[in-house]
């Protein structure tokens, strides 16, 4: 999701686009790619992790970005059940990190990527990403100038933590898929159009929303 914001955001001229990523080789791979794409663009790849509060305000400090798009989560449901405490350190805690900066260093929008997951949760993935919902809510107009809004949403085809690559394993080894639930219903969508929606959800937003995308 993160890697194609940043290909939207290209197309739309900014001054400048920070990459902010704790995984060097995706880092490095976006960073050629880009290059290549969007040759006149200023790209600026930063090595950081949303945790360390020292390493985001020195990069916010330094380019004062006018709009954050906070993408950086624990996803995959089964591993933050074994792994509670690293999930609240980067999903709760991260977050707070990056939206108590960005208000600090005079962003305009923050925008949060959360999951449908964090409606009613019943998961630790789930529960850490609606209290990084809540950590936003509360920090909007609290003083600040900065708008803070969230955009839920579901399984989106190709992106990290989703489920469409373990249906797919199940389909070619055994051909049956597993079902959580008979009325349970699954909505998928293209990583492209998620970032879209998300990038529409920032602009829309007045302060406070959480976006669900249709």
């Amino acid at each position: 999701i993160g890697s194609e914001l940043c290909r939207q955001i290209a197309r739309l001229n900014p001054g400048k686009l920070i990459l902010f990523e704790i995984a060097e080789s995706p880092l490095f791979d976006l960073e050629m790619e880009m290059r290549e794409r969007f040759e006149t663009l200023e790209l600026i790849p930063m090595i950081g992790d949303v945790r360390d509060r020292g390493r985001v305000e020195d990069v916010m400090r330094t380019y004062r970005p006018s709009i954050v798009y906070h993408a950086a989560a624990y996803k995959h449901v089964p591993v933050m059940e074994v792994h509670p405490a690293e999930a609240v350190k980067t999903n709760v805690l991260g977050t707070r990190v990056v939206a108590e900066v960005a208000a600090e260093c005079g962003a305009e929008r923050f925008v949060l990527v959360s999951t449908d997951k964090a409606v009613r949760p019943t998961n630790v993935m789930g529960a850490t990403k609606r209290v990084a919902e809540l950590v936003i809510h509360n920090l909007n107009g609290a003083g600040k100038s900065t708008i803070y809004v969230a955009v839920r949403f579901g399984n989106v085809l190709g992106s990290v933590g989703s489920v469409v690559p373990i249906f797919r394993r199940q389909l070619e080894t055994t051909g049956k898929l597993t079902v959580t639930h008979p009325e349970a219903s699954r909505y998928f969508m293209l990583i492209p159009e998620a970032a879209g929606l998300i990038l529409q959800a920032g602009a829309m937003g007045k302060g406070g929303e959480v976006f669900v995308l249709d």
